[in-house]
């Protein structure tokens, strides 16, 4: 077997490998790079690999990262079977059509593909359940809940000839968090292909309805706004289940109104809304009486009009809105609109890549330049880290060590202190283990 990196290699967006096995090539996701622009520019290079002899394409979840260049494939010649479970299905059918539609509103440059080719590639779409192995050639592959988002995977992939097991972490969740059942533990592999977003840092204990209760409070005192931006998939239903809460136990006013401005957000939770089974226990049990994305005070910004009356509203406001690093989407109104205010309060839930709005404002800039606008930014910056929806540095230590007979690990989607910093606490914590850091294009013979 032949392992080939192609994305997320050395950055955290692009996510996209190639295993090859002696009559058979799997491609593990194939997303959308995001965030410096030298980066972006990937977007449109076709990847160093033969297309008509790839056998199958596993995709681990449905950020944009991970699936976002799926229809390029239907261009560069493959027509095979795509696997992904039906909760990821669901969602990427949103974010494909999403990002086709953001880029035929911009230049025309910009168009990687037209909602004809998310079409095209959608019938070749073929649904797995977690934990029932199926074959592609030489391979036998099973999917295993993630806990990252709804229907995200870590994929195990075995040579059947020699046994040989490589698994993609694909993104690990954050568990336990309050939507989702938790990251499920890989037993066997012996080459892990790991992410290592945080692989830095330990995000600390949740208490993120405390620090929202807080941030709320002043916002209540001040008349002042809340300005959320907040990735559509899981986040930003996470928020809402978090208003529900707090409503319903006084820490927030429930006349207090929150404006959920993001379309394919509002078309998510829908989608969140068909998979009860895929809730976390508490989850479960709640939604047999109660909407956990439904409350008082809640109002949908389902049009563009919606969104552009938000800033009529005197008095205390919160505005959850795309994109969750700041690169688009209706956020952007609202940046321009408040970031110069004292009374906004503008709260990161999510990690923001290099060379994103999100990220220049995170890192201190006092004045940050929108669509050639100069806003000074007199808003206060907080950050909700534990809100994030992938695995820390201690939660990715312990996610490896439960996989027997592992020899070597690749670590990927990390930018690169976090790499250099986890490879470090591995070498620590799993001596035996080969650590490697692969860039992009590089490939490894995995029979060495």
């Amino acid at each position: 077997m032949k392992l080939k990196f192609l994305g997320a290699a050395k950055t955290v967006t692009g996510s996209n490998f190639l295993l090859t096995g002696e009559s058979t090539s799997l491609m593990v996701d194939f997303g959308m790079f995001q965030g410096k622009p030298e980066e972006v520019g990937l977007n449109t290079v076709k990847p160093s690999i033969d297309f008509n002899k790839l056998s199958a394409v596993l995709l681990t979840h449905a950020h944009l990262d991970h699936c976002g260049r799926l229809p390029l494939l239907a261009h560069y010649g493959f027509n095979g079977p795509i696997f992904m479970t039906e909760a990821t299905k669901a969602l990427v059918e949103l974010v494909l059509h999403d990002a086709a539609k953001i880029a035929k509103e911009a230049e025309a440059k910009s168009i990687l593909y037209t909602d004809e080719d998310v079409e095209v590639i959608l019938k070749q779409v073929l649904l797995v359940e977690y934990d029932k192995s199926f074959d592609v050639g030489d391979f036998g592959i099973i999917f295993v809940d993630a806990g990252h988002i709804l229907g995200s995977a870590s994929v195990i992939v075995k040579e059947r000839s020699t046994g040989k097991r490589v698994v993609f972490s694909g993104d690990l969740g954050n568990t336990p968090e309050p939507l989702l059942s938790p990251t499920h533990f890989v037993n066997k592999a012996n080459i892990a292909v790991v992410e290592s977003t945080y692989g830095d840092e330990t995000h600390g204990p949740r208490k993120e309805a405390e620090d929202l209760t807080k941030i709320i409070k002043k916002a209540e005192i001040t008349k002042g706004t809340v300005l959320i931006p907040s990735f559509s998939i899981e986040r930003a239903q996470e928020l809402l289940y978090l208003f529900d809460q707090l409503k319903k136990e006084g820490r927030m006013d429930v006349k207090t109104p929150v404006f959920l401005d993001s379309p394919m957000a509002i078309k998510a939770t829908e989608v969140f809304r068909d998979f009860p089974q895929l809730y976390s226990k508490d989850l479960q049990r709640q939604t047999k009486n109660d909407d956990p994305f439904d409350f008082p005070g809640l109002i949908i910004c389902d049009t563009i009009e919606k969104s552009k009356q938000v800033k009529n509203y005197d008095g205390v406001k919160v505005i959850v809105a795309g994109s969750g690093m700041m690169s688009g989407g209706r956020i952007i109104h609202h940046a321009i609109n408040y970031l110069g205010d004292p009374n906004t309060q503008l709260v990161i839930v999510g990690y923001q890549a290099e060379g994103t709005l999100g990220r220049e404002i995170l890192d201190g800039k006092n004045s940050v330049n929108i669509w050639g606008n100069w806003i000074n930014i007199k808003a206060e910056i907080s950050e909700i880290k534990t809100m994030s929806a992938h695995a820390d540095q201690g939660q990715v230590i312990s996610w490896l060590k439960k996989i027997e007979g592992l020899e070597e690990i690749a670590l990927v989607h990390g930018e690169e202190l976090p790499r250099l910093v986890l490879r470090e606490k591995i070498h620590l914590e799993l001596q035996d283990v080969k650590v490697v850091l692969p860039v992009v294009n590089q490939e490894i013979d995995l029979n060495l």
